[in-house]
């Protein structure tokens, strides 16, 4: 399985669990979205930030 495979796969997940909570659950989907819609710019950056950190952090936890 190459690189581009890998990518494609974990794209295709992503886009799985993105898709359960509105699926599931329309309504607490709908409040999330509101919450984040009152989030200032700098909350919205650390949130993003943290995101990134975490996985690359696992990445190399379960590549490396």
């Amino acid at each position: 399985m190459g690189l581009f495979d890998v990518l494609l796969a974990a794209f295709a997940l992503m886009l799985v669990f993105e898709g359960l909570l509105p699926f599931l659950n329309p309504a607490a989907w709908r409040q999330v979205f509101e919450r984040a819609v009152r989030m200032t710019d700098g909350q919205i950056r650390f949130l993003g930030m943290s995101c990134t950190v975490v996985g690359l952090v696992m990445l190399l936890l379960f590549l490396g």
